[in-house]
């Protein structure tokens, strides 16, 4: 595996694979890799001749100075786990690389009806960072395929939207959540659980998993299943932020009508601000 730091450096690579006519598969990451991630990998291997990987911490998707600054970076056990993968690529870029005139937004992209709602809510300017940050990088490493996980699908129709409406000649690929044993959706967030909320936290599933029976059962009334939902968690220890069935194409509420449905949620457990969401055909 070939480690990248500079623009530079990226820049002759990935002109030396378009010149060889090689394809590009590239999974965008904050680092502090599991599992999950490496799911990803596996599916971009499948795609195209090479993969990249990136490991950048955004500054600009992060709401307060103090949770950046606590996101814990591991870059020796990263690097190893994706040289464990056969990884061809890790891009690492410096922080002047991606934002040459600081982190102030100079470029706003966002998608009303999509960026603020549900985690965008609770959240503001994170989609925003998001799709600024996605952007840059398909410009700087220009796969043919992109990898991201099926576990922040908010993200995944944003970034999906954002190809369209932006032409970026890249095809989204999309990976299923990889669950704990018992559920739990493994996330980078999850080891800000103690030994006891650890326990708590796949409730969280379970209650997905219930919302997705009643609905399918033919249940049509969303809002009292939303609400019974909320009350069941926090009976369990969490501050729930939001429980939510939506349109799995466009994220409006949910209707009878509709096919395809996604069960969205987050909740705070301790710590540890935790996502999760079900996607599911009636």
């Amino acid at each position: 595996m070939r480690l990248i730091e500079n623009k530079k450096v990226l820049d002759q690579i990935v002109g030396e694979c378009k010149a060889d006519n090689k394809t590009i598969a590239f999974v965008p990451t904050l680092g502090n890799l599991h599992a999950g991630h490496l799911s990803l990998v596996e599916i971009a291997k499948a795609q195209c001749d090479l993969v990249l990987v990136s490991i950048f911490v955004n500054p600009t998707q992060f709401e307060e100075n103090s949770d950046l600054d606590h996101y814990p970076r591991t870059l020796g056990a990263d690097s190893f786990a994706l040289v464990g993968k056969n990884v061809d690529f890790l891009y690492t870029p410096h922080q002047e690389d991606i934002y040459p005139d600081n982190t102030d937004l100079p470029i706003n992209i966002s998608f009303p009806g999509i960026s603020n709602i549900l985690c965008g809510h609770f959240r503001p300017g994170h989609f925003e960072g998001v799709a600024l940050i996605v952007s840059k990088l398909f410009n700087l490493v220009q796969p043919d395929v992109a990898v991201f996980g099926e576990k922040d699908f908010q993200q995944l129709l944003l970034i999906k939207m954002l190809v369209r409406q932006l032409s970026f000649p890249v095809k989204i690929i999309s990976g299923n959540t990889v669950r704990e044993a018992d559920g739990l959706a493994m996330s980078s967030r999850n080891q800000y659980l103690n030994d006891a909320e650890r326990i708590v936290a796949p409730e969280l599933y379970r209650c997905l998993q219930n919302i997705k029976r009643r609905i399918k059962h033919g249940e049509s009334q969303f809002e009292i299943i939303e609400q019974q939902a909320k009350r069941e968690i926090e009976e369990s220890g969490f501050e729930p932020e939001y429980i939510s069935i939506r349109n799995a194409h466009n994220l409006k509420p949910a209707s009878m009508q509709d096919k395809e449905f996604v069960v969205l949620l987050a909740a705070n457990l301790g710590d540890a601000r935790l996502i999760d969401n079900i996607r599911f055909v009636r």
